[in-house]
């Protein structure tokens, strides 16, 4: 399915080269003050143009649908898109019978029996996550006083991220990253146990970012080589303050107050200059592919705005719960 949430609930819509994509969000509470200009500083963040990232560029100019009337939201369905205009469609025409490795060619076939739009990766492309950003832009002003930060920590298995992007483009090859998201400013209290945990609704939507290939919580996979001892956050204050937060601000699937602490894994690039090995879906023969087009040597790059955005749909949608 194409939508996620329970009060704030966005749905997500379009193909890479498609006119437009877009995201409708239900639920948005009526009256807050909002304009498309407010959404283009964490667009902007998104864009490529940075060294590592693709050639390709759109203007992401928001355009509001449905939802705002004289500059506020009027609590109605709330629908932005984003239309499409720097594509090279005649790049995918080889690609019709050579899934890519590493991409949704080959399982969107068999899913969709060939009826999928291939162009750019279709619905399944990265391009879609600028309806994310669009979608957590507006969750962060559902989650006033709440502030929501992410950075990329680490590109290519090293902190140095100039050295790491310079080498992968020498190789012509692809790296992946780590991105690390903080918010304060969360009230205790939010979440639910077990299947709406705050760790399951937001690696729900973590996962729905193309690449992401793993998630963790404060001091995650680390605790499995540490002891309760260690491990354990000392309550140092009734608030629920700890000295220390290895819990990553969730106790029990419910924030406690304290700082979130999400990592998530960006697997590399799919789309590499370099050849690979893939079959003819209509001879059955393995060739060798070369894959045209226009790509980021590290996706990683342009992700933590949208590592943001997900974390405030998230947020928007559990305080919305709480409140109702």
């Amino acid at each position: 399915m194409n939508s996620f949430g329970t009060i704030f609930r966005i749905s997500v819509f379009g193909e890479s080269h498609g006119p437009a994509v877009g995201v409708t969000m239900d639920g948005c509470p009526h009256g807050i003050a909002l304009s498309e200009e407010d959404l283009l500083p964490d667009l902007e963040r998104r864009k490529s143009g940075a060294k590592g990232t693709t050639p390709r560029t759109e203007t992401d100019s928001p355009e509001f649908i449905s939802g705002v009337h004289n500059g506020h939201t009027t609590g109605a369905p709330l629908t932005v898109i984003f239309r499409n205009g720097n594509v090279r469609s005649a790049d995918y025409d080889s690609l019709k019978d050579m899934p890519r490795p590493g991409h949704a060619d080959l399982t969107a076939r068999v899913k969709f029996k060939g009826f999928n739009d291939p162009r750019g990766g279709g619905h399944f492309s990265g391009r879609l996550t600028v309806c994310l950003v669009a979608a957590g832009a507006i969750a962060k002003k559902v989650c006033e006083g709440i502030s929501i930060r992410a950075k990329l920590v680490e590109a290519g298995g090293l902190t140095d991220v100039d050295a790491a992007i310079d080498a992968a483009l020498t190789a012509g090859d692809s790296i992946g990253g780590i991105i690390e998201c903080r918010a304060t400013g969360i009230p205790a209290g939010l979440g639910e146990p077990f299947f709406n945990s705050v760790e399951s609704v937001i690696s729900h939507l973590a996962f729905s970012i193309p690449a992401i290939k793993g998630i963790e919580f404060g001091s995650g996979f680390g605790a499995a080589r540490t002891r309760g001892s260690v491990h354990n956050d000392s309550i140092i204050a009734r608030s629920g303050k700890t000295s220390t937060n290895n819990a990553g601000g969730i106790n029990g699937g419910i924030t406690n107050g304290n700082e979130l602490i999400v990592r998530i894994a960006v697997k590399p690039t799919s789309s590499i200059g370099l050849p690979q090995r893939t079959v003819n879906m209509s001879t059955g023969a393995l060739e060798t592919l070369v894959v045209l087009g226009r790509h980021d040597v590290c996706i990683a790059l342009r992700v933590p705005v949208v590592a943001e955005a997900i974390t405030a749909i998230a947020l928007a949608d559990l305080l919305l719960q709480k409140r109702d």
